[in-house]
């Protein structure tokens, strides 16, 4: 029987976890994280991590492995994840994964594309304009030297930003006309299933989980982690804002507005990485679990 990897993804809030347990259980097998925020065990509240409940359900991968201190790369994930899979398919003709990453799915299901080396100079200018002038300049620069990255990659994330500037620059060619290499050969069948939903029903959605995340104490567990906010795995959203707010640059209200917004900016970003697949079937995110797996079961 062909190995086979079930890949689920969507927007953030979409319920693609709930849909990976179910399909693990059905297929009793593991399930592998491609979500880059829960890779930090000392994030917690703000990355949305699998409840104990959903732990427990089906073995999963990949879930508060790193700490924020500790450097680690979408290769050093490709690397990991496909010695993972292996490891899985010994046991099981099917695995699960499941995220919101692009990059970090595609560097499983397709590898990474090639980049040449850049002078580090480059970079480290860049760096230097981060912290005197802030993302927003940037991103700017950015959006001109290479309007289609601007539009699908994290632009929200300094080093995503930064690494395709220092391509444009060190190359003097769009980052993203690098983005064409053949896909790698893999030992594993994929089958990619997208969830989605009304724009506004999603924006709702995600509403209502930064709420939530509020009420669970996000605000405390952001506190805890100000001596850490320099670290890009807190460069990102729902901590962010956060400590803008610790550092007195915004009232409690506006930082959790920022919040919401950025998500839905993310979310909107996340449909429009994983619409470019176009092997990627789509369902309404209220389709039963069985449907689904009727899908996958007719593919396999």
């Amino acid at each position: 029987m062909t190995n086979t990897l079930i890949s689920i993804v969507g927007p953030t809030a979409i319920g693609k976890t709930a849909l990976s347990v179910k399909l693990a259980q059905h297929f009793n097998t593991e399930i592998i994280s491609a979500d880059s925020r829960q890779f930090y065990r000392e994030l917690h509240i703000g990355t949305a991590v699998p409840s104990k409940e959903e732990l427990k359900a089906a073995k999963h991968h990949f879930i508060q492995h790193k700490s924020i201190k500790d450097n680690y790369s979408v290769g050093d994930f490709e690397r990991e994840a496909i010695s993972k899979l292996e490891e899985i398919h010994q046991k099981h003709s099917t695995a699960i994964m499941v995220g919101g990453s692009g990059l970090y799915i595609k560097a499983v299901t397709k590898g990474l594309d090639y980049f040449p080396e850049i002078d580090s100079t480059i970079r480290n200018k860049l760096n230097d304009e981060l912290i005197s002038n802030g993302l927003d300049d940037l991103q700017e620069r950015l959006k001109s030297l290479d309007p289609i990255a601007y539009k699908t990659i994290a632009i929200d994330n300094p080093q995503r930003v930064i690494r395709a500037l220092e391509i444009c620059i060190g190359t003097d060619k769009p980052y993203s006309s690098f983005l064409t290499n053949p896909e790698k050969t893999r030992h594993f069948k994929t089958i990619s299933i997208g969830l989605d939903a009304e724009r506004s029903l999603i924006y709702d959605r995600i509403n209502q989980r930064v709420d939530i995340m509020i009420t669970n104490g996000l605000l405390e567990e952001a506190e805890a982690l100000i001596p850490f906010k320099y670290l890009n795995a807190l460069n990102t959203v729902g901590y962010k804002e956060l400590f803008n707010y610790f550092e007195g640059n915004s009232t409690l209200d506006f930082a959790i507005s920022e919040i919401k917004k950025n998500t839905r900016r993310f979310a909107k970003r996340q449909l429009t990485w994983f619409r470019k697949d176009e092997s990627t079937k789509w369902f309404d995110f209220e389709t039963e679990a069985e449907e689904i797996i009727k899908f996958v079961e007719e593919k396999m």
